[in-house]
């Protein structure tokens, strides 16, 4: 660029900041004096009265600009403008007193300077630019600088070749998905300030640079320079037989997916009023295909059928009127669009084979290995490549996210898996070498006659060692359920399509809300866990729920369970009615009855002991009629007849609260430390700050219990959390100040 022309450029480039400026009252009010004043300190610099080359309009009109601002007298100007020029002044005089003309970023230090002149402060805060815009009669300074911002945005490349989109209703997306109007836009006074890019929603429809463009000050009303995009389309080749309009939908409102490509809608679309057809603005620029040759999924040409009309789809079996259709006038075949974009061959976490697609399924019951339907076997879905293995699954079912990793894999070799090495070596019957604890050797104890002793925490699982046989270390206190020294140390998940590899506890401060389970609401890497490898992926689960299948036969109700959720549905425990604060919504499903189990409450021990009794302890979910009076054995308070708690299976009546047995912090290993301060946890009020290490110590269960610092009662739960002094029931107890989330 020739060095002429860098000032006017920067001239420009400062111009166009200041016009994009978000108006937001004061804070709009003291960036744009200040983009103001660096703007007039650069033309103050710059030679105005330089005849050797012919001055651009632009600068013309700035020479002009500045000639009548320095000539003002300000005694005859109104007070409001008379008090901005004032505070501009002042404010250029200490930006070139500071010799700010050399920093790169000179705003954020003017800012800094003008912090110690209270006065100037003071004034910066006010709305002085706002009031001042709009006084009658208009001021000629305000005139001409109105005249410069509006050749400025004309200059402008990115700009002036935006269409304007100017809908006449606002609304949003009723729960039945109908559209309903907020707000009925009226033509607007004609307020020139307010039609400034400041105002512009500019935005692209497409993956491309900004395209269009909505005034949110005259609704793109006063905007007749520029190319409008059509309030209504008559007839759309897809949709004849009622006119679109152009609607705006809400700003935080629940959008639905596009009618075409089968995205979110965006802010702008197309609708029909009579069958709510939708359609993005992007789709409706695009030529629609009126007939499709796709050899790859039938051998005949399909032809779009315009009409509305309940037909299953050949390839998905569904019925579903908000996708396009597609059929063979040869044979009598249909499928919707986004069908046709459907993989051939993909593997899913809920089986170990690749699936292919099939057209057809063969005769005989077959039922889908997701959603555990019954699938028709005259549609198209998917069924394992390997000879003699039986397994289908529907469609859609199939490329749910929560199942498949996004990949096509028809064409690619399959890979052969890698060995997967075994958790740990054996040295001699009933001695072995784990690889947690690789230093020393643990030994298999099979004494079914020990005494229990709740103080034995199995490292994996981050339980007592309640009964079974467990692996010691021969020189520490390192223990391992036999089940958990065998876990797998790789594994896929059925509510994950990535493999996952089993990790051993993790040392040194944990971060808490990074080792939360993945599955339930709980800390999971105090213990082992295992973690997807993918980058940015965090999926992470404790092996409580790596390890938990389906179906799943659970002692709170009579049918066995599956993992069935569908991606964004939401279903509510029915056990602990909550699912709000949970990381997934997957939940295992009852197939027969209206009934939904969270990780959280599928992963409870079912069988526990209890130091004061030597018989085994059962969870027990209450009966709806009953008139029993129960007690906890430790807090002896009573117990919920109808609720969820401990019981003896004999005849000795011992009952207590989960909490009060297993804790309130599940899965979180005595002598940890983490840090727990965070604003996404935290509520107004909270004890602990970001940042905040905290330790969780055993707790004895006797009458030096520690009083917690929030509740003051006794901590009544295996652990307590300390930091700073203070000590806390639970993790829930410094977050919320409520120490009975379960």
């Amino acid at each position: 660029m020739d060095s002429d022309l860098e000032p006017e450029s920067k001239l420009f480039s400062l111009i166009c900041q200041l016009l994009l400026l978000k108006r937001n009252d004061m804070v709009w009010n003291s960036n744009a004096i200040l983009h103001i004043t660096q703007i007039i300190s650069l033309v103050s610099s710059m030679d105005l009265d330089s005849q050797s080359k012919p001055k651009s309009e632009l600068m013309l009109l700035v020479t002009q600009t500045m000639s009548y601002f320095k000539s003002m007298d300000l005694d005859t100007q109104p007070e409001l403008l008379s008090e901005l020029i004032s505070v501009i002044k002042r404010t250029v005089s200490l930006f070139k007193s500071s010799d700010l003309y050399s920093e790169p970023e000179p705003l954020p230090k003017l800012k800094s300077l003008i912090t110690q002149e209270h006065s100037l402060a003071e004034s910066l805060d006010s709305l002085l630019v706002h009031r001042t815009l709009y006084l009658k009669p208009e001021p000629e300074i305000m005139s001409l600088i109105y005249r410069i911002l509006s050749l400025v945005v004309s200059m402008n490349s990115k700009w002036n070749k935006l269409i304007s989109l100017c809908p006449k209703v606002e609304g949003r997306f009723d729960v039945q998905g109908k559209f309903c109007v907020m707000e009925k836009f009226k033509r607007t006074k004609k307020e020139k300030w307010r039609c400034l890019p400041e105002n512009w929603e500019i935005f692209s429809l497409t993956a491309e640079n900004d395209t269009h463009f909505h005034c949110e000050g005259c609704k793109g009303e006063n905007h007749e320079e520029y190319e409008k995009a059509p309030n209504e389309i008559i007839k759309y080749p897809l949709h004849p037989k009622h006119p679109l309009q152009l609607v705006l939908l809400g700003k935080y409102c629940k959008t639905k997916k596009c009618y075409c490509c089968e995205e979110n809608l965006h802010r702008f679309f197309y609708y029909c009023w009579v069958c709510h057809f939708a359609i993005n603005i992007a789709c409706l620029e695009k030529p629609p295909a009126l007939s499709i040759d796709h050899p790859e999924w039938h051998k005949h040409p399909l032809v779009h059928f315009p009409r509305h009309a309940s037909l299953n789809c050949d390839m998905c079996a569904l019925v579903d009127s908000s996708s396009p259709l597609y059929i063979c006038l040869t044979c009598d075949f249909v499928v919707h669009q986004r069908c046709m974009s459907l993989p051939h061959v993909i593997r899913i976490s809920r089986h170990p084979h690749r699936i292919s697609f099939t057209p057809s399924f063969d005769q005989g019951e077959w039922t889908c290995g997701v959603c555990r339907r019954k699938i028709d076997n005259d549609y198209g879905g998917y069924s394992c490549i390997k000879k003699g293995c039986s397994y289908g699954v529907h469609s859609k079912c199939a490329i749910q996210r929560n199942v498949w990793d996004g990949k096509e894999l028809e064409g690619e070799r399959e890979e052969i898996e890698e060995e997967v090495p075994e958790s740990f070596v054996r040295i001699s019957k009933g001695i072995i070498q784990h690889f947690s604890h690789e230093h020393h050797h643990l030994k298999l104890d099979e004494d079914k006659s020990r005494d229990y002793d709740e103080k034995k925490l199995c490292q994996a699982c981050i339980t007592p060692i309640y009964f079974g046989n467990f692996y010691s270390c021969m020189q520490c206190d390192y223990k391992l359920h036999e089940t958990c020294a065998k876990l797998s140390r790789k594994l896929h998940h059925p509510i994950h399509p990535h493999l996952l590899t089993l990790m051993g506890g993790c040392e040194g401060v944990l971060d808490y809300k990074e080792s939360l389970c993945s599955a339930c609401p709980w800390m999971c890497t105090s213990g082992f866990f295992y973690e997807c490898g993918k980058e940015e992926c965090r999926f992470k689960v404790h092996v409580q729920c790596a390890t938990i299948s389906e179906p799943l036969v659970h002692g709170s109700h009579n049918h066995p369970l599956f993992l069935t959720s569908k991606p964004g549905e939401r279903r509510n425990c029915s056990i602990c009615k909550a699912s709000r604060y949970f990381p997934t919504n997957e939940t295992f499903n009852c197939l027969e009855c209206d009934f939904a189990l969270c990780f959280k409450c599928a992963t409870f021990p079912q069988k526990v002991r209890y130091k004061h009794d030597k018989h085994v302890l059962t969870l027990f979910y209450g009966e709806k009629s009953s008139t029993m009076t129960y007690w906890c054995e430790v807090c002896e308070h009573k117990i919920n007849p109808k609720g969820r708690f401990y019981k003896c299976d004999e005849y000795c009546c011992v009952t207590l609260h989960i909490n009060c047995l297993i804790g309130n912090d599940f899965y979180m290993k005595p002598g940890i430390k983490c840090l727990i301060g965070d604003d996404f946890y935290m509520k107004p009020g909270s004890n602990v700050h970001e940042g905040t290490p905290v330790s969780t110590l055993p707790n004895n269960h006797h009458m030096s219990r520690p009083i917690c610092s929030h509740c003051e009662m006794r901590c009544p739960y295996k652990i307590f959390v300390q930091f700073s002094g203070l000590k806390f029931c639970s993790v829930a107890c410094t977050f919320f100040g409520n120490n009975n989330i379960a």
